[in-house]
């Protein structure tokens, strides 16, 4: 047979020998590249037509697309195109093996990143099967994470980005928002469903690669955000998801999905059995508990995405300007899950959308579905720059539905702590005769709405006592009133400028301590200091021209500093008594802030002192003010972001205590694990023979006594009279049998 057509018969044959000697078998794949481009341009006009005979020569051709990079230079384009433009009509195996085939001259380095996901990325929306998506979705996402992996690829990053803006920006002009009446009708026939998928996948990718910790800075964020104002209830839901802290369920269908238990024992049992297939059968359906059980969504906010959202401001706006306009068509949940980022926004930068309180008004009656939410939303919304006059009509609005004696106390409960939550954050919002009623539940016989009424006293005896009357102020409020320290701030105004750390001091002894035990540090710590001086960095002969100029103390009668004679007057007249006190002041405030640089771990050691510090008086005594500035301490080391004030709040605070909260699972298997406790062995014991100490027989046992007139009507014994021969004769031999394993 002559070489050339063993050749041609034999691409795996030809391909070995190609990448052994590429110069001496150039003509025969020259004519294997004229015969691809043949059937490329009869597979263009009709793709069912030669359909495996172009993929093996697609295969072959990227095999030894390296061996000739000169002649297969429009290879990879060649791919994408017939990806791109007759991907609805190609067969699902010639699919899967073009993109097989891009992957593989990517990872060859005959195309590069770039050129492989800007034809992957218009294939996600349009693709149904679900493992050539989840393919697809993981090669995506394993390059990227490959081109990054040393250092930031800026250049691919930000083609990849804008990629992903546009698929977001291209159904923002659509205006029917929501899921019901005419949006609904128009979303079902068609219109706008390839601009919703391609959004969706450019959510869905951008939330996978803040996760995993690719992108971390203001470019994805913008992407989600500008997701939270597209018209499709699906896309927003997603990003909005993002920013709330939650887990949405939109990649299911890929390699997430939920497992059939069922299935995965009945395939069991028809395969062989295997001690692999047992181990694997198991790793299963451990998945499958865990995620059933284990991932319990806690709807931690993302403070990170959160601060970095540009322009936060006109932001708000527009997702309340949506949720306002569009009300009717939105369903109740999203609605509540439009408040709750808006409110978030709006708590975490200070932001003021006063229509957002004129709004959800209308929402706060107890008999409102999902009202705790509700509530939390209102609550977060507000901070200390909230204007009081936008916030006294709701308080007022909270306390008519919910504080009344005509509902339950846990209704009344709930109203008590919203109120609390809000005044927390804006103090004047309160009125002065509805405090007075509202304190007056703390003489409640319910203990939920007791300690509502409680909170709301204590959180105005530390705020603003004066509103209080003089019988409720308590004794530390009463005191500093008296002296005058404890003025609350007007709105608007803000402390004065620290002076000192907080707990400063409480860091300084530590350290000191360190260094009597060992003064090994305190020579390190100065060895590090060493050419840092202010002297060390002038020359000696340049005193005149740079550096510190050296005054002498001779020279302070000549000059005095004093703005006019009044205030030298006023100084004298003023005597010692200021001057102990101003020395007294200074040896209160730490000088460990000037005399060393403080690090991220000085910070964390400085927060765990003041928890010891907190903890320590609250167990010596301290009252329900060292309790809160203990909870406050553990509350910032918690989130690490934010002040106290504007830590977001969940449902159980709006509830607060109730009687008997239904226990999850992971409590109730504690509660399992903990009964269980001491116990030598599970199950049921028959008969209690090997019990120590002896006990009463079992049913059976019991049942061998009976008086034959009680066991006449029983089952078992009918069952006995009703039996055939056959039946008999079974157990008759099931009867023999025992005896004789008895007696061996």
């Amino acid at each position: 047979m002559p070489r050339g057509i063993l050749l041609t018969a034999n691409l795996p044959q030809l391909q070995n020998l190609i990448k052994r000697d590429p110069a001496g078998y150039k003509e025969e794949f020259l004519q294997q590249w004229n015969h691809y481009n043949s059937i490329r341009q009869i597979f263009h006009l009709n793709p069912d037509e030669h359909a495996t005979q172009f993929r093996e020569l697609v295969a072959f051709i990227a095999q030894v697309a390296t061996c000739y990079p000169k002649e297969t230079s429009e290879f990879p384009s060649h791919i994408s195109s017939i990806l791109l433009e007759s991907y609805g009509v190609l067969f699902p195996d010639t699919r899967k093996a073009l993109i097989q085939t891009l992957v593989m001259l990517r990872n060859k380095g005959v195309t590069t990143s770039i050129d492989l996901l800007k034809c992957l990325f218009p294939l996600l929306p349009r693709t149904t099967s679900p493992a050539l998506r989840s393919l697809i979705r993981k090669t995506i996402l394993t390059d990227i994470r490959t081109a990054n992996m040393k250092s930031k690829n800026h250049k691919l990053n930000r083609s990849i980005q804008a990629m992903m803006f546009g698929m977001v920006e291209r159904g923002l002009e659509d205006q029917n928002f929501g899921d019901k009446g005419k949006a609904k009708e128009l979303a079902s026939d068609g219109k706008g469903t390839g601009h919703g998928e391609d959004a969706m996948w450019a959510v869905i990718l951008t939330k996978e690669l803040w996760r995993k910790g690719i992108w971390n800075d203001a470019k994805p964020v913008s992407i989600v955000a500008l997701g939270c104002l597209h018209p499709i209830v699906k896309v927003q839901s997603a990003s909005m998801h993002f920013f709330l802290g939650g887990e949405e369920q939109e990649d299911s269908d890929d390699e997430e999905e939920d497992v059939d238990v069922k299935s995965l024992h009945h395939r069991r049992e028809v395969n062989k059995k295997t001690r692999s297939g047992d181990k694997k059968l198991q790793k299963k359906l451990n998945a499958a508990k865990k995620k059933k059980h284990g991932a319990k969504d806690h709807s931690q906010p993302n403070f990170p995405a959160l601060q970095l959202l540009n322009d936060p401001q006109t932001f708000a706006e527009k997702l309340f300007d949506i949720l306002n306009r569009f009300d009717k068509r939105f369903t109740l949940d999203h609605k509540i899950l439009m408040m709750q980022l808006v409110s978030r926004v709006m708590g975490a930068h200070n932001l003021c959308v006063l229509s957002f309180y004129t709004y959800i008004v209308k929402y706060l009656t107890y008999h409102q579905l999902r009202v705790p939410a509700i509530l939390v939303s209102l609550a977060q919304s507000v901070h200390d720059l909230t204007p009081p006059d936008a916030l006294t009509p709701v308080i007022r609005k909270i306390a008519n539905e919910f504080v009344h004696p005509g509902v339950a106390s846990e209704v009344i409960a709930a109203g008590i702590n919203a109120v609390r939550e809000v005044c927390r954050r804006q103090p004047w919002a309160m009125e002065e005769d509805l405090l007075g009623d509202l304190i007056e539940y703390r003489k409640s016989k319910d203990k939920a709405v007791t300690a509502a009424a409680r909170g709301l006293l204590q959180l105005y005896r530390e705020v603003n006592p004066g509103m209080l009357k003089k019988r409720e102020r308590g004794k530390e409020a009463a005191i500093g009133m008296s002296s005058g320290s404890h003025q609350p701030l007007p709105f608007g105004h803000s402390a004065d400028a620290a002076i000192d750390i907080e707990g400063l001091s409480l860091l300084e002894d530590h350290l000191q301590k360190l260094r009597e035990e060992d003064n090994v540090e305190e020579m390190d710590e100065e060895a590090a200091w060493e050419g840092w001086d202010a002297e060390s960095d002038s020359s000696e002969d340049s005193d005149e021209s740079e550096g510190w100029v050296n005054v002498d103390d001779s020279g302070d009668d000549h000059f005095d500093v004093s703005d006019s004679d009044d205030e030298k007057e006023e100084k004298d007249g003023k005597g010692e008594t200021e001057k102990e006190q101003a020395a007294t002041k200074e040896q209160t405030v730490s000088t460990l802030a000037t005399t060393k640089i403080l690090t991220p771990a000085d910070f964390a050691l400085l927060n765990d002192l003041r928890i010891k510090a907190a903890t320590k008086a609250v167990e010596s005594g301290g009252g329900t003010k060292a309790k809160r500035k203990l909870a406050e301490l553990e509350s910032n080391r918690s989130h690490q972001a934010g002040d106290a004030g504007n830590t977001f709040i969940s449902e159980d605070d709006i509830l607060g205590p109730r009687k008997k909260a239904k226990a999850d699972y992971e409590e109730r298997m504690a509660s399992i694990q903990k009964g269980r406790e001491g116990r030598e062995k599970f199950g049921s014991r028959k008969g209690k023979k090997t019990k120590e100490t002896p006990s009463s027989s079992t049913n059976r046992e019991k049942a061998k006594n009976k008086p034959i007139m009680m066991i006449l009507s029983s089952g078992a014994v009918r069952g006995k009279k009703k039996a055939s021969l056959r039946q008999k004769q079974q157990k008759l031999r099931e009867h023999i049998d025992r005896a004789k394993k008895s007696r061996k």
